[in-house]
């Protein structure tokens, strides 16, 4: 499987096993439909090994198994996500590459296998979801990463975490205040607190916490300027607080034969929760949605210093049925992608016009279309950026509309 692809599920009891070069801690949590768990007893972990029809075990082979009997699963629970985190602290997935395969649990024929993509600072992630979809189940790809190892995708999807007990001090010294819990419907981003590390105390094992420490957040905005890598995700979120103002997508590229013109054409898709397009942005349509997206026109050459085109997005003027956007560059022309070189897209503030995150395309195929990222919405309300650029066989906006939509 590609990250965001999908599969229906032959089997009502499935087994994802979690394998990787390295110690990883495997967990499974149960989401309803808000993206949330109803309370701690639906996350699924080594220390709380089993919930209505989802339970977590070692592998026979190395690794750990989160199975889910389907049958079993509530109905209030629509999602199942598997997790991995890395057991070594301070380790990240850079150079790891966890795989899970989702097999038959009956039988153990596998029925899907993913191991997501040049994982670079992630020190956690969500690896798969089991999900119930016209009746029946599916299985998607995500490899969603974290910054912030399993605590941050705790406390993202809702689970209560908090700190171990600290050592004895002096009666007036305040307890650490408890991390306070983040929902998710995907990942909301916004960063916990990190508690001041304990007094030095004599060596002895400590106990097994029964959640994890919470963490920094995900990726953000507070560090300045993002430059991410394809498949990795930044939240639009400065200071604690979404940014909903508006924001421009720059799109480049320049030809890779010198003296040889290339026209592509950059365009926006807009989708609803239910991945169904709502309007698409591009040079024959310059204004959506009442003018919450704006496109500059067309660059029939794409020679040049600065963006050739660039998509105007008013956040915060989006309609509440808009929750994800993907952008995408085609070739009318026929020209394949090979002959495109230095493509990128970079998000903007539009206001001060200063550079948030980029991403740089560094590779390409002889193909007509690409997607170069994709902004969600999240349940909580800030939207996050995913660095896509995969290819696809497409010379207008109108042939990405099914690709986008399994982008999202």
């Amino acid at each position: 499987m590609t990250p965001g692809s999908n599969l229906p599920l032959s089997a009502a009891r499935v087994a994802v096993d979690v394998t990787a070069p390295v110690r990883l801690d495997v967990s499974g949590l149960l989401l309803a439909a808000d993206g949330k768990v109803r309370s701690d007893d639906d996350f699924v972990f080594y220390n709380q090994p089993s919930a209505p029809g989802v339970t977590h075990s070692a592998a026979a082979g190395g690794g750990d198994t989160v199975t889910v009997d389907t049958a079993a699963v509530p109905e209030g629970i629509d999602k199942i996500v598997v997790t991995a985190s890395l057991d070594t602290p301070g380790a990240t997935f850079a150079g790891t590459e966890p795989t899970g395969t989702v097999r038959d649990a009956d039988n153990g024929s596998v029925l899907a296998s993913f191991t997501p993509p040049r994982l670079g600072i992630e020190t956690a992630l969500v690896l798969v979801e089991i999900y119930r979809r016209g009746g029946g189940w599916k299985v998607r790809a995500v490899g969603q990463g974290y910054a912030d190892g399993l605590a941050g995708i705790a406390t993202d999807f809702g689970v209560s975490v908090e700190e171990p007990a600290a050592p004895a001090a002096a009666p007036q010294a305040p307890p650490a205040p408890p991390a306070p819990a983040a929902g998710w419907g995907p990942p909301t981003g916004a960063p916990a607190p990190v508690a001041p590390p304990p007094a030095a105390a004599p060596a002895a094992p400590a106990p097994a916490p029964s959640a994890p420490a919470p963490g920094t957040g995900k990726i953000n905005l507070d560090k300045g300027r993002v430059s991410l890598q394809k498949n990795q995700t930044v939240s639009l979120v400065k200071g604690g607080r979404p940014m909903l103002s508006s924001v421009r997508m720059g799109l480049g590229w320049e030809p890779a034969f010198r003296g040889k013109s290339i026209d592509l054409d950059a365009s926006v898709i807009a989708y609803g929760p239910d991945r169904k397009k709502v309007d698409n942005c591009f040079f024959g349509k310059l204004m959506i949605l009442g003018g919450a997206i704006q496109h500059s026109g067309d660059n029939l050459t794409g020679e040049g210093a600065g963006d050739d085109e660039a998509i105007t997005v008013h956040l915060g003027g989006l309609p509440p049925e808009v929750t994800g956007l993907v952008f995408v560059v085609n070739s009318f022309s026929g020209q394949k992608f090979s002959e495109v070189a230095k493509a990128y897209c970079r998000l903007l503030d539009a206001q001060s016009g200063e550079e948030l995150v980029r991403f740089d395309l560094t590779h390409a195929e002889p193909r007509t279309g690409v997607m170069m990222a994709k902004l969600v919405r999240q349940y909580s309300g800030e939207w996050e950026m995913t660095a896509l650029g995969e290819f696809v066989d497409a010379r207008t906006v109108r042939g990405m509309t099914k690709p986008a939509a399994q982008a999202l």
